[in-house]
């Protein structure tokens, strides 16, 4: 598959792209170096290969969610910058 002007034009249109006419020539010939690239790699033989699902096979390691020392309320406010009763008061950020 080659990229010309039409297709560049409607994947810029795809991609909310807008692209300037000095700008097509050395775009179009990046696409299509990606595209070249793409096709060596098809020509490689992945029989027998699984497909990735995770980059990594390690696991999380999880621990059991266990109530342990919690700080009084009054001790985290202390040193709150603004506090409102029993809560900490912060700038208002969703309008």
């Amino acid at each position: 598959m080659k990229v010309d002007h039409e297709t560049l034009h409607k994947i810029a249109h795809l991609a909310r792209l807008e692209v300037r006419p000095e700008e097509e020539q050395p775009l179009i010939e990046s696409l299509n170096e990606v595209l070249t690239w793409m096709e060596q790699l098809n020509e490689i033989d992945t029989t027998g290969v699984e497909p990735l699902t995770h980059i990594s096979a390690e696991l999380n390691a999880l621990r059991e969610d266990v109530v342990g020392h919690q700080l009084p309320r009054d001790q985290a406010l202390e040193n709150a910058p603004e506090k409102t009763d029993a809560y900490f008061q912060v700038p208002k950020v969703i309008e």
